[in-house]
């Protein structure tokens, strides 16, 4: 669904509370987790299966560029700023895609201000029965958001052309 003139002009800003609340709400589960599972290790929700496993990483995704604190700001803050910019200035104009960018924002964020405020970002999520890199609700966010945005811009290229041919047989 496209914003329309008829629609509030506050959906952007209502999408881009959304990743304020991811971000807010990944803040909270990582002080919780830096509270009581850090001092554990690791907790076993799922024997094998599914474990809370503190990790600070200093890197990014599956610990590539480990102690590239400042690279990794830079980067993700410069990334950041292009995507609330897009909302702000109205770039983005459908529905699906406003809200999943906030999504993608919410969890940037929230990776950010641990990279900015601890100097790594907080891992506790371990699912040990694929043997998968330990990640949190942010890096959820951005994975998720990301491919779901992927999927949601290809459809919309492939309704663009669809569209074009059309036009240009009735030409």
């Amino acid at each position: 669904m496209e914003i329309t003139k008829k629609e509030p002009e506050m959906v952007p800003y209502l999408a881009l509370a959304l990743g304020a609340l991811l971000a807010f709400l990944d803040q909270i589960v990582k002080l919780a987790v830096h509270r009581w599972l850090r001092p554990l290790g690791d907790f076993p929700l799922i024997d094998g299966v599914l474990h809370l496993t503190y990790l600070e990483n200093r890197g990014m995704a599956f610990g590539m560029m480990q102690g590239q604190k400042w690279l990794l700001i830079w980067v993700t803050a410069f990334v950041l700023l292009l995507l609330i910019a897009a909302i702000i200035f109205g770039k983005i104009r459908h529905t699906s895609t406003l809200v999943t960018t906030s999504i993608i924002i919410g969890g940037g964020v929230g990776n950010l201000i641990d990279r900015v405020y601890r100097g790594y970002v907080i891992d506790y999520i371990n699912l040990e029965i694929i043997h998968f890199a330990i990640f949190n609700l942010a890096d959820i966010c951005v994975t998720c958001g990301t491919a779901v945005l992927l999927v949601l811009l290809a459809r919309e290229m492939l309704a663009e052309e669809k569209a074009r041919k059309q036009a240009a047989k009735g030409a």
